[in-house]
């Protein structure tokens, strides 16, 4: 019965194989919240649908700047997807990394620093192999590693940058098509010669069709904009996370121990 207990103990306190360890899974947090960002946004484009608004939309937008937002927004989509993801495989290189130096107990011992100890390829990798290059060239005097954890920092905000850039971009758009419905809308009545029922009647039907053009691209553009932000506002949050992490693990192990080690 005891033995039996055992193995349950210990059965039950090993991390799951598929669902990974806590840590590990928090690596992938900020691709978890761009699937349920995109999660919510497909369910209420489907109810949308569904209600038959968006094809109301593409019937009544003779500009077709409708179609040409959700476009662009479905490319940035992606292309926030692919940061999200690489943000998160640096994230896990650098908690693998953290983890690999609280094994070496060697290397610590002899203030050894092994740049291998990092994944090849990951960010964190190529910052210690500076860190290591500048205390040789310093030749073992205080290391400031200010300047290359900012160019390190500003190569990961550079990956928000073409989304900051596309929000606005769209909400330029909305503005854009608002004044073209309006122009749309008004056209109508510069043409109106006569005052009878059925020229009024025709004016009216234009001036409608206009005001539908200029709220339906005034919309569009206004949301994807907005759902645009709020993807980019978590991989922004990703970054600095991943930044904070890189300085922990850096100032923590790595200068600590180059700036003592006598071997690097």
């Amino acid at each position: 019965m005891r033995e039996d207990a055992v193995d349950t103990h210990s059965i039950a306190a090993r991390p799951s194989v598929l669902l990974a360890t806590p840590s590990e899974s928090r690596d992938f947090l900020p691709l978890l919240r761009w699937l349920i960002v995109v999660g919510l946004t497909c369910f209420g484009l489907v109810v949308v649908w569904h209600l038959g608004l968006i094809q109301v939309m593409f019937e009544t937008d003779r500009t077709h700047i409708s179609s040409l937002i959700l476009g662009i927004f479905a490319l940035t989509s992606l292309h926030c997807l692919a940061q999200t993801w690489v943000v998160s495989k640096e994230l896990a290189a650098t908690r693998s990394f953290r983890d690999a130096l609280g094994r070496d107990a060697a290397g610590s011992a002899r203030g050894f620093v092994d740049p291998a100890l990092a994944p090849e390829g990951s960010m964190i990798a190529r910052h210690v192999a500076n860190l290591v290059a500048k205390a040789r060239a310093r030749g073992g005097h205080r290391i400031d590693q200010t300047l290359l954890l900012r160019a390190l920092a500003e190569r990961l905000r550079g990956r928000e940058k073409l989304g900051l850039f596309v929000s606005e971009a769209l909400l330029r758009l909305a503005l854009l098509g608002t004044a073209v419905g309006f122009i749309l809308m008004l056209i109508p009545i510069a043409s109106l010669t006569a005052f009878d029922a059925e020229s009024l009647r025709t004016a009216l039907t234009g001036m409608s069709g206009g005001m539908a053009t200029a709220l339906n691209i005034t919309v569009t553009g206004i949301g994807t904009a907005l759902l645009l932000k709020l993807q980019y506002f978590f991989l922004d949050k990703a970054v600095g996370e991943l930044v904070g992490n890189v300085t922990d693990v850096t100032e923590v192990h790595i200068v600590s121990r180059l700036e003592r080690g006598d071997d690097v």
